[in-house]
């Protein structure tokens, strides 16, 4: 459901606990507005680089890897060689993906990142937990948020970089 009001002013979403509804509000802020965006992008929008910037195909895949290997290290794991490969593939272009395809990965990315909010123990939120090949610290609520974060923040990259390039083709046309 997309409506004009905020995620976050529509109340609890549900089975999610209370110290977690900010993460899950920004999330499916995020996938609406993925969702809004989406069928206003023409095909080869997404992967063009204005003015060398970074694709808007590439803020939408690289948040769904991101959000997958962010909740990995919450749950107190570490990344499978799919998730390394699929790191990598993220710097590609990918042509064969058009809009629908990713926004499947967004939302899929998004729908599982709700249900481990739907588990989480917020007993458990201070736990420590390691980041990366080189273990950096951080804690279970500190993966949580800084996951949403960088949703939202490649979901604004993916709507400025697909609005420049409207704004370069009006202003060449």
């Amino acid at each position: 459901m997309i409506t004009n009001t905020e995620v976050w002013l529509r109340g609890p979403v549900e089975g999610v606990p209370p110290l977690l509804q900010p993460v899950a509000h920004a999330l499916l802020q995020a996938r609406e507005d993925v969702e809004r965006m989406m069928p206003t992008v023409p095909a080869e929008a997404l992967w063009s680089r204005p003015h060398g910037a970074a694709s808007a195909g590439f803020h939408l895949l690289h948040l769904a890897g991101a959000l997958d290997r962010l909740f990995t290290y919450a749950r107190g794991e570490i990344l499978s060689d799919v998730q390394k490969m699929a790191l990598k593939a993220e710097g590609v272009d990918h042509s064969d993906l058009a809009g629908p395809a990713l926004v499947s990965r967004v939302t899929a990315a998004i729908d599982a990142a709700l249900t481990q909010l739907r588990t989480t123990d917020v007993s458990t939120l201070t736990e420590e937990r390691r980041v990366g090949r080189t273990a950096m610290p951080s804690t279970i609520i500190g993966l949580l948020f800084h996951a949403a974060e960088h949703t939202t923040r490649h979901v604004g990259q993916f709507i400025t970089t697909i609005k420049i390039r409207e704004s370069l083709y009006r202003f060449i046309d």
